[in-house]
């Protein structure tokens, strides 16, 4: 993979909490248009990765850059314009609870400070549209939708900006199985076609089998394998085999 196809590049990446170490000499290349995969056991170190790669979290050491520059130095406003090409989908939506649905997909068009009110109206009413919503719900307040329209505005709230790099963190936790797919087919939809690439934290192996293109696997501290899932579920680890052979685990993989 070539410097200018790799969106993010993880590098000699470790991170210590006082004497505990949550990951040691991690290495990850994320190429332009993937959808990848962050699977892992409990306390492996996904969200923590997850957040070192948005800027929210720093490595004890290592390097990460994103679309070939570094993630961090450089000054206030290299750092900002860098920000604003990726979205990020936290787990319960992260919806601000005192804004409506208008003014939550606002915010980051608002926090330019540059684009009227008029154009933003129009912004936002783009955006739920992209996300399959209807202009009356603009006017709802996060305590009045569905936990499947809450993850809708709050993927409608991580592309105002029409990034170039989506993180979800675990996007279909608590939606019922028909919200799930339907969730699903939607992010398959625009990663397609607005050339997104997409790094996405799940357990879900219905997600997994729909979405990703390669699995980055991460365990003892390391990442364990970076492959297809055809390839990854071949590899000799417990955590692997638990993970994607069990019987719970074979019927998504079978009907995939």
């Amino acid at each position: 993979m070539s410097p200018n196809d790799t969106v993010i590049g993880i590098s000699d990446l470790s991170t210590r909490f006082g004497d505990t170490w949550i990951h040691r000499h991690v290495n990850l290349d994320i190429g332009r248009g993937e959808m990848v995969a962050l699977v892992g056991g409990s306390g492996s170190g996904k969200t923590t990765l997850l957040r070192q790669m948005i800027g929210l979290l720093a490595p004890t050491q290592g390097s990460i850059r994103l679309f070939g520059e570094p993630l961090y130095g450089g000054g206030v406003e290299r750092e900002r314009a860098l920000r604003r090409r990726f979205g990020v989908l936290f787990q319960h939506g992260a919806l601000f609870s005192s804004f409506s649905v208008y003014d939550n997909i606002a915010f980051p068009l608002r926090e330019l400070r540059s684009l009227d009110e008029e154009l933003i109206h129009d912004l936002v009413m783009l955006k739920l549209n992209l996300v399959e919503l209807l202009p009356r719900h603009a006017l709802l307040m996060p305590a009045e939708l569905s936990g499947g329209m809450v993850k809708r505005v709050a993927l409608a709230r991580a592309l105002a900006l029409e990034p170039e790099l989506l993180l979800l963190d675990e996007p279909t936790a608590g939606l019922d199985p028909d919200r799930s797919d339907n969730f699903v087919r939607l992010i398959r939809v625009l990663g397609k076609e607005l050339g997104l690439t997409v790094v996405l934290i799940t357990h879900d192996l219905d997600t997994l089998t729909a979405l990703a293109s390669r699995v980055a696997v991460l365990g003892d501290q390391r990442i364990l394998a970076f492959a297809s899932l055809d390839e990854v579920i071949h590899i000799d680890h417990p955590f692997i085999r638990n993970f994607f052979l069990s019987e719970r685990s074979r019927r998504p993989l079978i009907s995939s």
